[in-house]
């Protein structure tokens, strides 16, 4: 057993010197000057737009509103937190990572999913 965790403990170590394995810190989420590739951000932009989702889609099912307004009032809200979190906090030059319309649709499809079933499910079992 000693032995399985120090061949994994001297792989981490070759990996971290050889470059291949990059830690990923808490602080970097809020740093205007720490490096980003495209599948980091890609990723935190995926996740920040699910929590956005989940948190509305359970706000609006406990309230109960229903129509097409609460519904485009998600896609603003979401959508102006995910620009407001890469171009003011983040500061990231959008080129770099093939423009505004590549970063705003990350996690789209999938947080309107998500969004439109916790709504959902809230609402119904809420208010049967």
């Amino acid at each position: 057993m000693k032995e399985g965790k120090s061949v994994k403990f001297n792989l981490q170590q070759q990996n971290h010197q050889n470059g291949h394995l990059s830690p990923f810190k808490l602080a970097k989420l809020l740093d205007p000057d720490a490096s980003w590739d495209k599948d980091q951000l890609g990723d935190v932009l995926h996740w920040i737009r699910q929590a956005v989702a989940l948190v509305c889609g359970l706000l609006w099912g406990a309230i109960p509103v229903v129509g097409g307004v609460w519904f485009i009032a998600f896609l603003l809200i979401s959508t102006g937190i995910i620009y407001g979190y890469y171009a003011m906090i983040l500061k990231v030059d959008e080129e770099d990572f093939g423009g505004h319309g590549a970063l705003l649709q990350e996690g789209l499809f999938a947080s309107i999913s998500l969004f439109l079933l916790s709504w959902i499910l809230v609402y119904s079992l809420g208010h049967f």
